[in-house]
């Protein structure tokens, strides 16, 4: 698949509801599972109304469900595990409010501040070992002015994959990369300098770790490290900057970076060996390893002279509902079943991306070494922001994108993307 909706109409969502390619097989626990790296699995005294029901998308239904009997049968009480598979923040948002949404929801962990302004989901607690036994990425993303929300099971970033046939040694640059693209095109060896989407409305999700790189920055921040709504950055000095770096990348520029390549051909492109570098996640390795291609997995590297690539990165997310009837359950499921490996590693089989437990990624790594290259490639990556503002960022941001990539002028396009952020940040 490629980029698909998680349900609000924003690009950075599309990443990632959208990324999973999973095989959809039945995966079966293989031992009842341990609290591993967890606290106390004794059962919870107040079982609700004697029902847990978790909303769960297409891909995880499946995966879910033994272990969501298991989880009945050991605590006297009935399971249920729905499908939801349609803008599923907002479907969920609207039965909490309507008092008949579940008691534990799936989702991006980027919802969270937009479910705890709605007042829709509670704080997990998590032991200190529960949280040990997750990166460190993966807890901060989770966590929410101070407090964590969720359960983590999967991540997901992009990384540079690269033809290692065209490109046997990693890049210790972009400039590098940028360099090698274009002599492999003037010696007809690929017809791209770069696979990496623009589009014709711009696309921020990938190309954050370059803007990153170069300076940019959306917001600033608050004392607890969380995104600043108040601080819109996409106009700053720096951001012009780094806007004019993507200038410099463009059409009338490098022609790394071109609007017409889009979400829809650019893993193609990739896995028909048109480019030598892909910029991509874990959704695109499915296409990749069917071409046959020679490849390696490795995080985009900074300009020379410039700050990290740090990608988004997005995690996966089980949270207990504010309005559920049986929160004690929820609660008891949450942080003693989804932090169990059994589950995070049934969960992998369904739709591989990487798993957050540290455990279940070590599990998978012999058969699938690429998981633990996205992880490494996302460890000190930019949790997605969890603010609801960022929902104003895309559309702007990709316009101010779009016009630099196609030649025009950095300041004008980052302050007419500031002033329309500014304006709808207003509304």
């Amino acid at each position: 698949m490629r980029m698909r909706a998680l349900g609000v109409a924003a690009l950075a969502t599309l990443a990632f509801s959208a990324t999973a390619c999973g095989d959809n097989g039945t995966a079966q626990p293989s031992a009842a599972p341990s609290a591993a790296s967890s606290g106390p699995a004794s059962a919870p005294a107040d079982k609700g109304n004697g029902k847990l029901v978790i909303w769960a998308d297409p891909s995880r239904v499946t995966a879910l469900k033994p272990f969501a009997d298991q989880f009945g049968t050991e605590n006297g009480v009935t399971v249920e595990v729905k499908e939801i598979s349609k803008d599923n923040q907002q479907t969920f948002l609207t039965a909490s409010q309507q008092g008949s949404g579940p008691d534990i929801m799936i989702g991006a962990h980027d919802w969270i501040g937009n479910l705890v302004q709605n007042g829709a989901i509670d704080p997990v607690t998590l032991t200190e070992e529960q949280k040990a036994a997750f990166p460190p990425i993966a807890i901060k993303a989770v966590t929410f002015d101070g407090q964590i929300y969720g359960a983590p099971y999967a991540v997901e970033n992009v990384a540079l994959i690269r033809n290692t046939k065209l490109v046997p040694d990693a890049p210790a640059t972009f400039d590098e990369v940028v360099e090698k693209g274009k002599e492999l095109k003037k010696a007809g060896k690929v017809k791209e300098v770069l696979c990496l989407p623009v589009t014709q409305k711009g696309d921020a999700y990938h190309v954050y770790p370059l803007f990153a790189s170069a300076g940019g920055s959306l917001f600033g921040s608050t004392a607890s490290g969380d995104p600043d709504p108040k601080k819109v950055l996409v106009g700053s000095p720096e951001s012009i900057k780094a806007f004019g770096k993507l200038k410099d990348l463009g059409e009338k520029g490098d022609g790394a970076l071109k609007t017409s390549i889009t979400n829809e051909n650019y893993i193609v492109n990739f896995a028909a060996g048109k480019c030598a570098f892909l910029v991509s996640g874990p959704w695109a390795m499915a296409d990749v390893k069917k071409s046959g291609l020679s490849y390696d997995v490795t995080p985009v590297p900074a300009f020379k002279d410039g700050k990290p690539a740090t990608p988004f990165v997005g995690v996966q997310t089980f949270f207990v509902a504010s309005k559920g009837k049986s929160k004690a359950l929820a609660q008891e499921f949450v942080a003693n079943y989804v932090t169990n490996k059994d589950v995070a590693k049934a969960l992998y089989d369904a739709d591989p991306r990487p798993p957050a437990l540290t455990a279940a990624l070590q599990d998978v790594q012999a058969s699938d070494p690429d998981a633990v290259k996205f992880m490494d490639a996302g460890k000190d990556g930019l949790p997605m922001p969890a603010i609801p503002e960022m929902q104003a960022i895309w559309e702007p941001f990709g316009i101010a994108e779009t016009a630099v990539v196609k030649g025009g002028d950095a300041d004008k396009a980052a302050t007419a993307g500031q002033k329309a952020i500014d304006g709808s940040l207003k509304n």
